[in-house]
């Protein structure tokens, strides 16, 4: 059960903030230089099988760790924050390279949000999940 309700805290930490940095952060920054390549409502499904195998390795790797081997949120946080840098550092950096209309505003904005979601949305999951557990 332990991990059921940390999967579902995650994942809806996730969700919660990635709506919101999506929205307010990225969307305006992303809109200047590629405004004509968005669209207007964006896909559902994509976007749910990314956020559920994202979440899930964000499990495996990081937080199951956390909760058996009682490690510490600043651990969780640490570690989480590394796995956002690799994943949201692979699609921006790849992009920057290839893509011509690509510019480090995108970069350096999505990676930062990458990051601290991936990092706030473990933490916030592992807390829960001790506290209910």
């Amino acid at each position: 059960m332990t991990y059921i309700i940390l999967y579902i805290a995650t994942f809806a930490i996730f969700l919660g903030l990635d709506y919101l940095g999506l929205s307010y952060l990225i969307k305006p920054t992303f809109e200047k230089d590629i405004g004509g390549l968005l669209l207007d409502q964006f896909r559902v499904l994509p976007a749910f099988v990314f956020y559920a195998f994202y979440i899930a390795v964000l499990l495996w790797f990081v937080s199951l760790p956390a909760l058996d081997g009682d490690k510490s949120l600043m651990w969780v946080l640490g570690n989480a924050a590394l796995i956002g840098a690799m994943a949201y550092g692979t699609y921006e950096f790849t992009n920057l390279a290839t893509l011509k209309d690509w510019t480090w505003a995108m970069v350096a904005t999505d990676f930062t949000w990458g990051i601290c979601l991936t990092a706030v949305s473990a933490t916030g999951g592992v807390w829960i999940a001790r506290a209910v557990t």
